[in-house]
């Protein structure tokens, strides 16, 4: 009996190591578990942060589009036409250099220029402003270009052209047909993207002689394409302006989770906070493509417009 009890005891006892023995082996199986989670815990969040950071600057590259601002706009202006001629009594009007000027357009095939009040306001200021100051150029002495000149009273435009001519004539169809005879000026006369005019013809001294002084400016304005939606630009910057505040927050999340004890609570809470921040992130991304695709869209017809194409 007593034999018997010694060895039950002894089985008991040798259970009882082994299983001391396995649950060691447990013990370090789930240590060592744990530690390579989370050693890798930290490669997975480094693997999305890179995916955002990727989208993110994906997002950059498309987030606005080009406009007019970095289009570039047309202006013609070919070298002032001095003609000379004999002083006579012949009385010329803008009216009727515009008459001729549409039947010439009309005689090559060309549809009629619109009588524009900015350009006639703009012409008129050039002619008296040549008078003024005895000069006969597109620059003024002030440094003022044509295309400076038009924009100054308020015309914007896609496309702009200055004819500029000095001397008499016997009436508007004479000076007309001496800017068609001059390729530069006969190309501003005919030009197919024109669609305004405005026109100035005065009367006066220039150097000692009485002559005509003649100014055509020509248009196609900003108005005739029309411009991406404003309200969707801004709602992009919006949009921009959010991601760049959530890649601020990501950035400086990664660092903590870089000097921080993965062993701690801490640092399991801070992977949250960064899972969710990278989340947040990503709706954004998803949320804001589709008005990326509509601006884009809005924007690539506007400098097709532009360009004529």
């Amino acid at each position: 009996m007593i034999y018997v009890l010694a060895a039950l005891v002894k089985n008991i006892k040798n259970v009882m190591a082994k299983t001391k023995v396995i649950i060691l082996i447990l013990i370090l199986l789930a240590l060592v578990g744990g530690f390579w989670f989370k050693d890798n815990i930290l490669d997975i969040y480094n693997s999305a942060s890179w995916r955002i950071n990727k989208d993110f600057s994906d997002f950059q590259k498309t987030e606005i589009g080009s406009l007019i601002t970095e289009v570039g706009k047309e202006v013609f202006a070919p070298p002032p036409l001095n003609i000379g001629g004999e002083k006579n009594q012949a009385v010329l009007t803008k009216a009727g250099i515009i008459i001729e000027t549409n039947l010439q357009r009309k005689a090559n095939g060309f549809s009629a220029l619109f009588e524009n009040t900015k350009l006639n306001a703009a012409a008129l200021a050039k002619a008296n402003d040549m008078f003024k100051n005895q000069y006969f150029e597109h620059i003024s002495p002030s440094g003022v270009t044509p295309a400076e000149l038009v924009q100054s009273f308020g015309y914007e435009y896609i496309a702009t052209g200055e004819n500029l001519i000095l001397g008499n004539f016997k009436d508007e169809k004479e000076l007309v047909q001496a800017w068609m005879d001059s390729p530069g000026h006969r190309a501003n006369i005919l030009h197919n993207r024109y669609t305004e005019i405005g026109v100035a013809i005065i009367k006066g001294d220039y150097k000692g002689n009485t002559v005509w002084i003649g100014v055509q400016e020509f248009g196609l304005p900003l108005s005739a394409c029309s411009e991406p939606s404003e309200s969707l630009k801004n709602q992009l910057y919006s949009y921009q302006g959010q991601l760049d505040n959530l890649n601020i927050q990501i950035n400086e999340k990664r660092a903590q989770l870089n000097n921080t004890n993965r062993r701690s609570e801490k640092y399991n809470n801070l992977v949250d906070q960064y899972n969710a921040l990278i989340g947040q992130y990503q709706s954004i991304v998803n949320e804001s493509k589709p008005f990326i695709t509509q601006y884009n869209s809005q924007v690539n017809a506007f400098n097709q417009c532009i360009a004529g194409t």
